[in-house]
């Protein structure tokens, strides 16, 4: 078991930043590639981003591509998700994912541990 807990969410202006947290506990989390997805409501939850088990790979979704980036300290078992330039349309749930695939995966069904997710909401 993977236990997974996201911190830092918030709520911020139009063009303001945040970083998320994600502090994971249980099986060694190095191992785990690592995924960023958001729900907002009435809606799917979506891909965000996600990275390798190393730190050495990320991708992103389009929405998001060049002003979020994803990092993770695996001395800290902790993963982020810095937000830059954030916009209304960013205002969502956001919830980390751990998944047996070591590079991580766009695809929600590939996730075998999620956290219980932390509220952002970007005013306009």
């Amino acid at each position: 078991q993977v236990q997974l807990v996201e911190s830092g969410g918030g709520l911020v202006q139009t063009g303001g930043s945040l970083r998320l947290s994600c502090a994971a506990s249980g099986r060694t989390f190095s191992n785990y590639g690592m995924g960023w997805f958001r729900q907002a409501p009435g809606k799917e939850r979506e891909f965000v981003g996600a990275i390798n088990w190393t730190g050495v790979s990320t991708y992103y979704s389009d929405s998001v591509k060049g002003r979020f980036t994803i990092s993770r300290d695996n001395a800290k078992n902790t993963v982020y998700l810095q937000m830059n330039s954030l916009q209304p349309e960013d205002t969502a749930d956001y919830y980390c994912a751990a998944s047996s695939y070591q590079y991580g995966s766009s695809n929600r069904d590939a996730y075998d541990y999620w956290g219980q997710g932390t509220q952002v909401t970007v005013s306009s």
